[in-house]
């Protein structure tokens, strides 16, 4: 792994970035599947947070959403693309959280590779309904929990620990870095 912090003392930390951050956030990603994708300002009664599905993750880590450009959404964006995504797989493992910066385009090509039938469900007049925007998150860093061996032995683990009073961590986490930074 190609770590920040190397000479960190912690079992459990293991910060990454470039192509090993991608990896682990792939990873995590693909688990969760969804997303609060969360803008920085908020507008019309928005939240500012949303649930949302992931459509695709790509080799540079960029995330791929399919959004209504009618939506508070794609408004809030407009007027500032920097976003925080926020993964959960389970309930005791597995987060990330990501930041970075969301640009909105009608690339037909891009929503045609993006579509899936389920999709129809808010775009009514399917692949070519006019509303429908691609959302590209291009992430700066991010957070991630997980871990080490997996939910079968970190579960062993945890029951192991409780038995006989002891903590027994399988946790890993660290800080993401996706680009390189000057």
């Amino acid at each position: 792994m190609d770590s920040i912090n190397e000479s960190q003392p912690e079992s459990n930390r293991a910060d990454l970035r470039g192509a090993d951050a991608v990896k682990q956030a792939k990873e995590l990603i693909d688990k969760a599947q969804t997303c609060f994708f969360c803008t920085a300002q908020s507008i019309g009664g928005s939240s500012g947070a949303r649930p949302m599905s992931v459509q695709e993750v790509d080799d540079a880590g960029q995330l791929w959403f399919l959004s209504a450009d009618d939506s508070h959404k794609n408004r809030e964006v407009e007027r500032d693309p920097n976003v925080t995504l926020y993964f959960q797989s389970s309930p005791h493992s597995d987060f990330l959280t990501v930041h970075g910066r969301a640009s909105i385009s009608r690339d037909k090509e891009k929503i045609r590779q993006l579509w899936e039938p389920l999709v129809k469900t808010w775009f009514t007049e399917g692949v070519d309904d006019p509303r429908i925007t691609v959302i590209c998150v291009t992430p700066a860093e991010g957070y991630y929990w997980t871990t080490k061996h997996g939910k079968a032995i970190a579960g062993a683990k945890m029951l192991i620990g409780a038995a006989i009073g002891k903590t027994l961590d399988d946790s890993i986490e660290g800080r993401l870095v996706f680009q390189s930074q000057a």
